[in-house]
């Protein structure tokens, strides 16, 4: 099984692609967790890294391209990146959109890295901008076109747990018979 899970800063992908991939036994491969990696090998904070990446496109192409190469190859996987549903739109079971609104994921980003909710509010506002014009020059992807995402959530609207049991639920329902015939995304160029 390949899932994905997808979202912007703050949404809550993290904590529910981690508990998905403990659920159903698959192997967890974050890109955020690879982005930052990269980021402090080179000395630079995640915002920063975003802002060189712009400059630089070959930091995104890099970790996309790896990101690709993982969701084709790989099975038993739950890929988990901001882009995890456009690098495996024609291979994924399912793709997974967890979102929220902006205020209330600047406030778990503040929390989470220790800071006030402002400088929070501010960087997720200057990173989404900088990943959206990216990732439509690079690949000519909308960010904001989730027609390709089987489902959508707004972690909002429930806790962590009841989140993950609804996930959960959509998962093991799941039946590959009904992706039969189905036609591959379209209109989408990109070089990963």
């Amino acid at each position: 099984m390949l899932l994905t899970v997808s979202g912007p800063p703050g949404s809550g992908k993290s904590t529910n692609a981690a508990a998905l991939a403990d659920r159903f036994d698959l192997d967890h491969v974050s890109g955020g967790d690879i982005f930052r990696e990269l980021a402090d090998e080179r000395g630079y904070s995640p915002v920063e890294f975003n802002e060189l990446a712009e400059e630089n496109e070959q930091i995104d192409r890099d970790l996309d391209r790896r990101l690709r190469d993982i969701a084709v190859d790989g099975e038993d996987i739950l890929l988990e990146s901001r882009l995890a549903g456009w690098l495996a739109a024609d291979h994924a079971d399912i793709k997974i959109w967890l979102d929220a609104p902006r205020e209330i994921r600047a406030e778990r980003i503040a929390d989470r890295e220790d800071k006030p909710v402002e400088v929070a509010r501010q960087e997720t506002s200057r990173r989404e901008n900088s990943e959206s014009l990216r990732y439509k020059e690079y690949y000519n992807i909308d960010i904001a076109d989730l027609t390709i995402y089987d489902i959508t959530c707004n972690t909002a609207r429930w806790g962590p747990e009841s989140m993950q049991q609804v996930l959960a639920t959509a998962v093991e329902a799941y039946d590959p018979a009904a992706d039969e015939g189905k036609a591959p995304v379209e209109d989408v160029v990109y070089d990963f």
